[in-house]
């Protein structure tokens, strides 16, 4: 059983600016919860307690949010408004929380390295609270964690995107090996090509399952794109060894790193929550 998750959180959210001059991005609100609220809730539901998140200079908000407010619960206590602190307050109850800071923004892969401290030698979970999933029936991490259980090897969630945005992502190589569950052997990654380079248009989500060889192979390759340590070039080393499988989740996805993107989330849960004007 998987029981930790890391949660990548020093970025600078430079789309979002001036919001996230002195808000983490991870700490923007979908509705009336940060993102990296309904990150941690994801974990939980998928059967994890060990959330280790790395964080970077003036991310501070991040502890204070996931841990006690005894002043703030005092001044609500048996207000009308109480309920309001339900939802944070079973996350803190149930969850226990490391922390690692990032001392330099190297890449998605670097960031992952900076937390082997928290994680150890086990395999592990990776969300990125940007990636908004909603799923009708279990979780997407936990999707992944089932295909983990019966194949153990690396894990990565894949998803179809138009060719015209592909140089936005990780895009896979892959066969499937599953037809029926969507599982995909992955053969080759390359990280955010053209249309014109792309192998396919199945790009990498930010939901991982990973085993702890990831860490080594990550110290022993070089930087790729833009002088960065990317997630995609230690998983094609993976790959070649035939230990990484994709799977085409269930949920529909929000890329919260975006304008548009964080619009849409908020409409659509607005909408399934009944909230209108």
């Amino acid at each position: 059983m998987i029981k930790k998750c890391l949660f990548p959180a020093a970025g600078y959210g430079t789309r979002f600016l001036p919001a996230t001059k002195a808000v983490p991005k991870e700490m923007l609100p979908v509705l009336n919860k940060p993102l990296l609220q309904y990150a941690i809730e994801e974990a939980l539901s998928a059967g994890i307690s060990n959330m280790a998140i790395v964080t970077g200079r003036g991310k501070r908000a991040i502890e204070d949010h996931f841990d006690n407010s005894i002043e703030l619960e005092s001044q609500l206590k048996g207000t009308s408004s109480e309920h309001y602190l339900k939802e944070i307050k079973n996350v803190i109850e149930n969850a226990n929380f490391t922390y690692v800071r990032q001392s330099e923004m190297l890449g998605l892969g670097h960031a992952i390295l900076t937390g082997e401290s928290l994680i150890g030698k086990e395999t592990f979970g990776v969300i990125l609270a940007d990636d908004l999933c909603i799923a009708e029936d279990s979780v997407v991490l936990e999707q992944l964690s089932n295909v983990y259980s019966k194949y153990k090897c690396s894990v990565i969630a894949i998803e179809e995107v138009p060719i015209s945005k592909v140089h936005n992502y990780g895009i896979v190589t892959g066969s499937l090996i599953n037809d029926s569950e969507d599982i995909y052997q992955i053969t080759d990654l390359v990280e955010k090509p053209n249309e014109v380079d792309a192998p396919s248009n199945l790009a990498v989500i930010g939901r991982y399952i990973l085993t702890p060889e990831i860490f080594d192979i990550l110290k022993n390759i070089k930087p790729g794109k833009d002088g960065e340590l990317q997630i995609t070039d230690a998983l094609k080393v993976q790959a070649q060894m035939g230990n990484v499988l994709g799977f085409k989740f269930k949920a529909k996805r929000f890329d919260c790193g975006s304008i548009n993107g964080y619009l849409d989330a908020n409409n659509y849960l607005a909408k399934l929550k009944g909230i209108t004007d």
